[in-house]
């Protein structure tokens, strides 16, 4: 296990669940960009993640990470959406399979072909393997993937793909509602995926208010994702990560 799923592991341990913030370098300037993850780290964030579906790749990445870098202490982590979307300047990539995509490229040919690049250029750069799940709104990211996005109203299948990553034994599973989405992963189904699935659960996509994030993470979720709101409402932030913060020590001394 690498450094950085040590860390994650450690602060799900210690807080019952953690805050992730999720930057597009596509949608701000540079100096923007550190400063809403400097302003993430203040708001108790655990972790940045750094990605987007479009527009970004190594030169752009390498430029906004090692500025950010500079400013931030907390741990930097890829979040993919193209094989340019790599630079050795963060500590680690989420290692992405789109569990219901209908192009094989996002379930296994692209990280064939990324993991060639790791190995001959990035062999430093820490990887973690991630189940993602594209349901509600699905977002861009749906579109991106080539997802067959499932809506809430068939949590049975949402709920059968959990257990697929169950199975398979991803450590880490991502239910994403989709960037700005207007509905996010309801708490009932977040509370069924945790019964059943027994690696770290990631929720996001529409969580906008302190007490959505709240009832997500009582729910079962491991670790929370937003990135629209440090966007538009950044002063939120904090009150969102706090919710957070609640809603894990509820859901671990539920579970002692």
């Amino acid at each position: 296990m690498g450094r950085v799923r040590e860390y994650i592991t450690r602060e799900i341990e210690r807080r019952g669940s953690i805050h992730i913030t999720l930057l597009d370098p596509d949608k701000v300037d540079i100096e923007t960009f550190v400063k809403l993850g400097k302003h993430a780290e203040d708001a108790g964030s655990s972790a940045i993640m750094v990605g987007g579906s479009l527009g970004v790749n190594e030169r752009i990445l390498d430029e906004y990470i090692s500025e950010l870098k500079r400013e931030v202490s907390i741990p930097i982590i890829l979040f993919p959406g193209n094989l340019s979307s790599i630079s050795g300047k963060a500590d680690a990539l989420w290692f992405i399979t789109v569990l219901n995509s209908l192009n094989t490229y996002y379930v296994i040919e692209a990280q064939m072909q990324a993991s060639v690049i790791l190995y001959k250029v990035y062999r430093n750069l820490e990887t973690i393997p991630l189940a993602y799940l594209i349901v509600g709104d699905g977002g861009a990211v749906g579109f991106v993937s080539n997802a067959r996005v499932i809506p809430f109203s068939r949590a049975e299948i949402i709920l059968a793909y959990v257990l697929a990553a169950r199975y398979l034994e991803y450590p880490f599973l991502y239910l994403e509602a989709g960037s700005g989405a207007s509905s996010p992963v309801p708490p009932p189904i977040v509370h069924k995926s945790r019964e059943l699935y027994n690696g770290v659960l990631i929720v996001g996509g529409g969580i906008r208010e302190p007490d959505t994030a709240y009832e997500i993470a009582r729910a079962g979720a491991d670790i929370i994702v937003t990135g629209t709101v440090v966007e538009k409402e950044p002063e939120k932030l904090r009150k969102i990560v706090e919710a957070v913060h609640r809603g894990g020590n509820e859901k671990k001394r539920r579970d002692m």
